[in-house]
């Protein structure tokens, strides 16, 4: 008798918490936003790096090598940046996650941003980013 009272009330929690879940029923609730604007107090200034290989980018996009994008542990998907290097800068747009904090860097840029730089054959190096 106990163990059927213990069911009944789990059946009842979990039917309520799956009702009140703040998920969106549609998995396209980001459907509609073109860009975000982010407010940065400063300039950041940190160490950078590119990647070139990958399938997917954690917003689900094909990774596009040449593409100018890149990824951040923490903006948000879409942010656009104006990532400068020596005298040369791009705006790239944040549509993937990392590089990993052990790591020492701050962004990771596709190739094609980094070529745009000139940075290709440096490795790490160290750009200064903003709002674009």
């Amino acid at each position: 008798m106990l163990r059927i009272i213990f069911v009944a009330a789990l059946a009842c929690l979990l039917t309520t918490a799956a009702e009140a879940s703040p998920v969106p029923k549609d998995n396209n609730f980001l459907a509609g936003i073109r860009s975000i604007n982010v407010t940065m107090h400063r300039d950041r200034t940190c160490k950078a790096s590119f990647y070139h290989e990958g399938q997917l980018t954690a917003n689900g996009e094909h990774f596009k090598p040449d593409g100018l994008t890149a990824a951040h542990r923490t903006l948000p998907f879409g942010t656009n940046l104006r990532v400068s290097y020596g005298s040369r800068s791009v705006v790239v747009r944040i549509n993937d996650r990392g590089p990993a904090k052990w790591t020492g860097r701050c962004i990771d840029l596709s190739r094609g941003a980094a070529r745009v730089l000139g940075f290709l054959n440096a490795g790490v190096v160290t750009v200064t980013f903003e709002n674009a």
